[in-house]
């Protein structure tokens, strides 16, 4: 005997959960690795402004500030010498010689002469002092020079005394016998010093003293 036979209604069946999707892959640049990445960017890219603007502002700073005053050397003189007459330069030393030098310097021309002449006091004694430095194309034709000059009668650069450009009463002539020499090459370069007291003042191991001192004197005509 067959059992009671239900039929089948659409709305006795119960309804199916929403399935739930998968959430799959992180977006691309998502993640911790690309975020870490970004903040070192970010981080390198303030460090570098911050470095541009140091840079920019030491510049501003460096150009707007005045050059520096440039210092004048150490005195280590042990005179007081006081310029007065010169610097006189000129490019024919033949013109401004005498005796062999002259003829020296017809022969072998110098590059350049300058001559100046400076009083110095001590005690109670004033010398006037003649500094020459003449420039040679070639060291060895300054030491030619020196070699000339360091001799007794063989002539030298006329000073501004013996000249007539100084023409101050009382000036010694510090080419006369009683004058003391010195003189120094430097490559080729040659400095020549010439000096005497006035009034006829004596005291030859001072005058000397002088004249040694006086040839750092050449490095303010150069």
């Amino acid at each position: 005997m067959a059992g009671p036979h239900f039929s089948s209604d659409p709305s006795d069946t119960a309804p199916l959960g929403a399935v739930p999707a998968h959430p799959g892959p992180p977006a691309p640049g998502r993640g911790p690795a690309r975020d870490n990445r970004t903040l070192l960017l970010r981080g390198a890219g303030l460090v570098a402004i911050a470095v541009v603007s140091g840079l920019v502002w030491f510049l501003i700073r460096h150009d707007s500030a005045p050059d520096p005053v440039a210092q004048p050397p150490a005195k280590t003189s042990q005179f007081d010498f006081k310029l007065v007459e010169g610097p006189s330069k000129s490019t024919d030393c033949a013109a401004n010689s005498y005796g062999k030098a002259q003829g020296f310097f017809t022969d072998t021309p110098c590059a350049s002469l300058a001559r100046a002449l400076y009083t110095v006091e001590s005690g109670d004694a004033k010398a006037l002092v003649s500094v020459a430095l003449v420039s040679m194309p070639q060291a060895s034709q300054a030491a030619d020079l020196k070699k000339l000059t360091d001799q007794d009668g063989t002539g030298n650069i006329t000073d501004l005394v013996r000249d007539h450009t100084y023409k101050a009463s009382g000036a010694p002539s510090v080419s006369g016998e009683k004058a003391a020499y010195e003189s120094e090459v430097a490559g080729s370069d040659v400095t020549i010093v010439l000096t005497d007291f006035f009034e006829k003042h004596k005291d030859p191991v001072l005058l000397k003293r002088i004249a040694k001192d006086a040839l750092q004197l050449s490095a303010g005509l150069r």
